[in-house]
């Protein structure tokens, strides 16, 4: 019998963490909703959802928890209404994560940053289709938020904002990181994480 195979209980884990990493992102993605704070979301939202984060590797021992998880969020987001942009962004950042959780280990600290600081790089799905999904895209969000809001938007996250978005992702999952790890200190150490 293979130890390392998913099994129902893990799939349910995955199941829950997802939804309460997803339920941060649209809580903290609401920054979204006035265009100066936008860029404030790739700080903010990986420092939030670094708690629910937190208590998911907690729960992690096997590999591919992380993609499926990463996979669950990509489907959500492509049905919400981004484009394949989105799946490009999410995929690889949870598949990353996963593997740099396997490689370095499960149960070590600096692989839970490490880890968690690729599966966040997910959250470039939003912005990444105002830089690269075109014009059309453009256009759907003046039809819905106005030409006020878009105009406001392209001036907050122009396409230049890559690189700092990355590092502001980076920063915002190491607090995160810290402050889920400070949050459940008892239970890491319970769960032998040093």
């Amino acid at each position: 019998m293979n130890n390392n195979a998913l099994k129902g209980k893990d799939l349910i884990t995955v199941g829950i963490y997802t939804a309460l990493y997803t339920a941060c992102v649209f809580l903290t993605g609401m920054f979204n909703a006035i265009p100066i704070l936008y860029p404030i979301f790739m700080f903010v939202g990986p420092v939030i959802t670094g708690i629910p984060m937190s208590l998911y590797y907690l729960k992690i021992e096997k590999f591919g928890m992380l993609t499926i998880s990463g996979i669950i969020l990509a489907i959500f987001w492509y049905i919400s209404g981004y484009t394949w942009i989105c799946v490009a962004c999410i995929l690889p950042a949870s598949l990353l994560a996963d593997i740099f959780l396997k490689v370095i280990g499960f149960k070590k600290f600096k692989a839970i940053v490490v880890s968690y600081i690729f599966f966040s790089m997910g959250l470039l799905a939003g912005p990444a289709n105002l830089w690269f999904a075109g014009a059309g895209y453009w256009d759907g969000i003046r039809e819905s938020m106005g030409d006020q809001y878009a105009d406001q938007l392209a001036k907050y996250m122009p396409s230049w904002f890559l690189p700092v978005a990355i590092v502001l992702i980076a920063l915002g999952s190491f607090l995160g990181a810290l402050l889920g790890r400070k949050m459940m200190n008892k239970h890491f150490k319970k769960a032998g994480i040093v």
